[in-house]
């Protein structure tokens, strides 16, 4: 294994994510008119393949963290890349509904794998105190995997098994990669960390609120990912490649959501909450009643991509407080959730369409976003650690990090380094 810095490990990363999350998962939607058109397939097929990656993405993340623990974060990582590869390719040779729908499962499988192995890959490189920075970048790789793939509609209009194919390739470069730059041992929990609190003495109401609110997003945000550009094309009028400018725009948007999410936790988590999902059920609505204005879409995508991103985000961090001590379910329960939320919206999105048309559906699913947005006073807020200055430096990503392992006092547990730094030197 080639060593890494720990930013050259976050860009590295960074990489890897926008392969898994942005070109096998999210890309797919860009992609849906072309497939649709060629393929012959109703929206409400297209709703049920939609919601497979996001069904096989929970079992993958469900058995990651034993995967990861007996493989290690390298040959995890190199397993997802396998199964993006194996999909990506599958998708460019479909041929009916079933071969689309193998490679597209397969797809999220190498999500699913990819995030945790990165995680195990930090656990093991980079230190403690840089983890949310770390993490940050990497999360940005979904917004720029999104952004990587509107060039292929842009300029290979119609080819979008061409575009897959390149998608295949970019995939086994990140094979290679993870091969030679991620370590082959899995996540280090240093022997003086506190073990995780009991089950029965977990936070169940937050975490139950938690999850709620982040399924909700999931289901309310399916119907911009998988039918937005169909949306466009079908209802609009609008050519098949000028979707790709949404896609652009939900892209650059989303590099934003990170320090939304940070300045979220560092003020009110219940406000930004509302505000955030206030915002992505207007982004489908502003879609279903101005589709054919290409200036208002692309809108609409820059409203979608900084509320969703900003969302993640913010579940993320909620995760990681509310489960301190376990590395391998705080950082992944609102992910699951918002997937699970999306494996649900998918299809039933499909049938509306079916049933009644996109701005009927769209308006729907946008009408429910605004009523849970609604009940976002009960989103879990902060977890205080100490008096009110010391409550305020406790926020924001990094702070999250910094409490996932804690000493027997429930106080940060400290870098080694940093240990090291505070002793006195010899002879002093």
């Amino acid at each position: 294994m080639k060593s890494l810095s720990s930013t050259g490990f976050a860009i590295f990363g960074a990489a890897l994510i926008a392969i898994s999350y942005g070109l096998a998962r999210f890309a797919f939607g860009l992609f849906v008119p072309q497939i649709r058109d060629e393929l012959g397939l109703a929206p409400d097929v297209i709703g049920v393949i939609g919601a497979l990656p996001l069904i096989s993405f929970l079992l993958a993340t469900a058995v990651a963290p034993f995967i990861t623990d007996h493989l290690g974060a390298r040959y995890t990582a190199v397993l997802s890349g396998i199964f993006g590869v194996g999909g990506l390719v599958l998708i460019g040779q479909a041929s009916d509904a079933m071969m689309l729908g193998s490679g597209v499962f397969a797809c999220g499988i190498c999500t699913g794998l990819m995030m945790p192995a990165l995680t195990a890959g930090m656990q093991a490189i980079v230190r403690r105190s840089l983890h949310g920075r770390v993490s940050s970048v990497m999360n940005a790789g979904t917004s720029i995997g999104v952004i990587v793939a509107v060039p292929t509609v842009l300029f290979l209009v119609g080819a979008w098994r061409l575009a897959y194919l390149s998608f295949a390739i970019c995939a086994a470069v990140g094979v290679i990669a993870a091969w030679i730059f991620l370590p082959s041992v899995s996540r280090i929990v240093p022997a003086n960390a506190a073990p995780p609190a009991p089950l029965r003495e977990l936070p169940w109401s937050r975490l139950v609120r938690l999850t709620l609110f982040a399924y909700v997003m999931g289901v309310v945000s399916s119907a911009y990912w998988i039918f937005a550009p169909d949306l466009v094309v079908t209802l609009g009028g609008l050519p098949s490649a000028s979707t790709g400018w949404l896609w652009l725009a939900v892209g650059i948007a989303g590099l934003g959501g990170a320090v939304v999410a940070d300045l979220a936790d560092r003020n009110n988590p219940p406000i930004t909450h509302a505000l955030m999902l206030m915002m992505l059920a207007a982004s489908l609505a502003l879609l279903a009643a101005s589709p054919a204005q290409t200036l208002l879409a692309a809108f609409s995508a820059l409203v979608f991509g900084l509320a969703y991103m900003s969302l993640t985000g913010l579940y993320l961090m909620t995760g990681i407080r509310l489960l301190p001590g376990r590395l391998s379910v705080g950082p992944v329960l609102p992910f699951m959730a918002v997937s699970l939320g999306q494996a649900t919206g998918s299809p039933l999105v499909g049938k509306l369409v079916n049933a009644f048309g996109y701005a009927d559906a769209f308006s729907t699913f946008a009408a429910l976003g605004i009523l849970v947005a609604i009940l976002s006073p009960f989103y879990p807020g902060h977890i205080e650690h100490g008096d009110e200055e010391e409550a305020e430096e406790d926020t924001g990503l990094q702070a999250a990090y910094d409490h996932q392992l804690q000493n027997e006092e429930g106080e940060p547990l400290a870098d080694p380094e940093e240990d090291e730094a505070q002793k006195p030197a010899v002879g002093a």
